[in-house]
């Protein structure tokens, strides 16, 4: 049985907040970059992703205080989170080849399976594809400073979906994956607020 402290619980909100500040800005610069279709499939992703995290760090903090163990909230997150990511990475990705106004917004939508697999494919692609656009913004803005952080912050997703694959039902490692996630994330919203301060929302892409 996993152990969850009160502190544990409370820091578990940290990077879901951290995460927010970064979706809520990009969906503002990104907006007239992007197709009505693109955009949808962004900020559906991205609200998936802050829904299924703040889902999890309730139920921690839930479990801890000795309200209830609503194992639901636990068990959707995963699933819920894989398939946030892959929407929002699609998404992000249609920007690059369908602007605003450019064409006709994607309609089809990745089903649903069940299955591990699928969530954890779906999970690295959509990571991958985020931070992948993310970087080709930051080329051609010509801001390798913030091509670095947004390689450093995808390691950390990688150094936790490791971790999540390991026994977590000691306490340290739970603060470990804490403080890679809160890193990872903190490192994700340093690299939006400098695309922002660069002007990202009338910097215009160019194919």
């Amino acid at each position: 049985m996993k152990e969850f402290s009160v502190p544990m619980a409370l820091v578990d909100f940290i990077p879901v907040l951290l995460f927010a500040v970064a979706a809520i800005m990009l969906q503002r610069d990104l907006y007239n970059k992007m197709s009505k279709g693109a955009f949808a499939l962004f900020a559906t992703g991205t609200i998936d992703i802050i829904f299924a995290g703040f889902l999890k760090a309730l139920y921690k903090l839930l479990y801890a205080t000795g309200i209830c163990d609503f194992k639901p909230l636990s068990e959707m997150f995963f699933p819920v989170q894989s398939l946030g990511f892959l929407l929002a990475g699609i998404g992000i990705t249609a920007m690059l080849f369908h602007r605003q106004g450019e064409g006709a917004a994607l309609s089809v939508v990745p089903p649903v399976f069940s299955g591990t697999l699928i969530f954890v494919t779906a999970m690295v692609l959509g990571v991958a594809l985020i931070y992948f656009v993310l970087c080709v913004v930051a080329v051609k803005m010509k801001k390798p400073l913030i091509i670095v952080l947004f390689f450093i912050s995808f390691l950390c997703y990688l150094c936790m979906g490791y971790l999540s694959t390991r026994d977590f039902s000691q306490s340290y490692m739970n603060w470990i994956a804490q403080a890679i996630n809160i890193i990872g994330q903190g490192l994700l919203v340093t690299g939006v607020i400098l695309l922002r301060k660069y002007g990202l929302v009338d910097f215009v892409l160019k194919k």
